[in-house]
């Protein structure tokens, strides 16, 4: 199953971090970027039902969850990732995300491709963001 995949993920994120900021840290990340994973799918189920209510109830949640990643990440390193910018990259990411979806949930599938290299690149710059962060902090483990 694809969500079993990406929330295998979500505890690698999580254990890379330990060495930096603890095992709490990455222990909290990991409950942040699985939540993060449960909410992509509960908004998926919901718009494949075609309901409303659920889809904005469960789009809030998803974007709630992201503002919570981006305070806990920017918490551990503020001077190098400030949290507006967090905030920024992750709602670029969820809208980034949700747009792939919704092309390939109508069957629009050449804008589903060019939605996930959207993607793919987004989360390319966010991970070189965070690493540049970690090595700012921590230049002599470099």
């Amino acid at each position: 199953m694809t969500a079993d995949r990406l929330l295998a993920n979500q505890t690698d994120i999580g254990n890379a971090i330990k060495p930096y900021y603890g095992e709490a840290a990455g222990t909290k990340l990991t409950a942040l970027l699985r939540q993060h994973i449960l909410g992509a799918a509960d908004l998926l189920t919901a718009a494949k039902a075609g309901n409303t209510a659920k889809v904005n109830q469960a789009s809030a949640a998803w974007y709630a969850n992201a503002n919570e990643i981006a305070t806990f990440l920017s918490s551990a390193n503020p001077s190098n990732w400030p949290v507006d910018q967090l905030k920024m990259m992750m709602k670029d990411h969820l809208d980034l995300t949700l747009a792939e979806a919704v092309a390939h949930l109508k069957g629009n599938y050449a804008a589903d491709i060019a939605g996930y290299d959207k993607v793919h690149v987004e989360i390319l710059q966010m991970s070189d963001a965070l690493a540049s962060g970690i090595i700012a902090q921590y230049p002599d483990r470099f």
